[in-house]
């Protein structure tokens, strides 16, 4: 970006979710609950991931760094919409803007990768059981959740190194809570036509083609489980179900927001809402309600904690 770009464009203004003042304190309490209960829900299951032998599989410790990348997600842009709720200057740095785009992007595009490799997990440990402690390796693992963090990165950085180059001018005013791609474009001295087919593929290549592994693979696992034994059967489909609601809830917002936009302001918001502020919330609530052996993790750490307690 040119130096009079930089000096005209020190900050751009957010319009948030709404304008009634009772409104807005309202707004305030319930996504600070949302946020709270977040990052608490998802602290837990790294806690319990970490602390509980019972839960030292691959399976879980792709959980943990989910609940990672979760927590991190929500951490983007809810705090700022939190605090914006009780002031009138909803002002946001150009710098800060840039920050929350290429976070959002990287965090994203990251549990996107990662849900896939959750989704190769699962077909290993169904289709293959016999090698799965071989094929699923701790180096592996490892290696795997690194490859979903990179993969975020460099999806983030594709976009920004061109947002980042905009002439803008004009009243800087976006019809949001955060920084999101498809509204800063808009605000651009420009054509952006060819910019925003650019953005759409980029987001189209990680979104689309994430969501038809899943697919793929979920189909494929739940034709093998159908062709094994009711007990394993009836199992594997309760940790799959969960898998799939967390795909479904996450993928559907961001491919309508990213890569078929239905420029519906008041639609575009919700969706914008439920990816960065309840989507972070709901998947630590699906894994440990519908797991059996998170809760079971749960209840002996209850029960150390208050045995510990009550021995002080």
């Amino acid at each position: 970006m040119g130096e009079g770009n930089q000096s005209a464009l020190s900050e751009f203004v957010l319009l948030g979710l709404g304008h009634s003042q009772d409104a807005q304190v309202l707004l305030f309490m319930l996504f600070l609950v949302v946020y709270v209960t977040t990052v608490i829900g998802n602290m837990v299951i790294m806690i319990l991931v970490l602390t509980d032998s019972h839960l030292h599989s691959p399976m879980y410790f792709f959980l943990a760094n989910l609940s990672f990348v979760d927590m991190w997600l929500s951490s983007v842009t809810t705090p700022k919409m939190i605090k914006d709720f009780l002031t009138e200057n909803k002002d946001i740095s150009f710098e800060g803007c840039m920050c929350q785009i290429l976070f959002v992007h990287f965090v994203g595009g990251g549990e996107m990768v990662l849900l896939v490799v959750m989704a190769y997990d699962r077909y290993v440990a169904i289709c293959k059981p016999l090698h799965y402690s071989t094929i699923m390796s701790l180096k592996k693992c490892t290696g795997l959740v690194v490859t979903s963090w990179v993969a975020g990165f460099v999806h983030s950085m594709s976009q920004l190194v061109v947002i980042v180059q905009l002439p803008f001018c004009g009243p800087m005013k976006i019809d949001s809570f955060f920084c999101d791609i498809p509204l800063v474009i808009r605000l651009a001295c420009m054509d952006t036509y060819y910019l925003d087919i650019f953005i759409n593929i980029d987001c189209g290549a990680i979104a689309v083609t994430c969501f038809v592994l899943l697919l793929i693979s979920y189909t494929y696992i739940i034709h093998t489980v159908r062709q094994s034994s009711k007990a394993g059967a009836s199992k594997a489909l309760s940790t799959c179900s969960a898998h799939i609601t967390v795909v479904m809830i996450y993928f559907v917002p961001c491919i309508i927001i990213y890569v078929w936009p239905l420029n519906i302001t008041w639609l575009d918001k919700f969706l914008a809402v439920f990816y960065n502020a309840i989507t972070p919330l709901l998947n630590p609530a699906i894994y440990t309600l519908r797991n059996k052996e998170m809760q079971s993790a749960l209840k002996r750490f209850r029960s150390y904690y208050v045995g510990s307690k009550e021995n002080a």
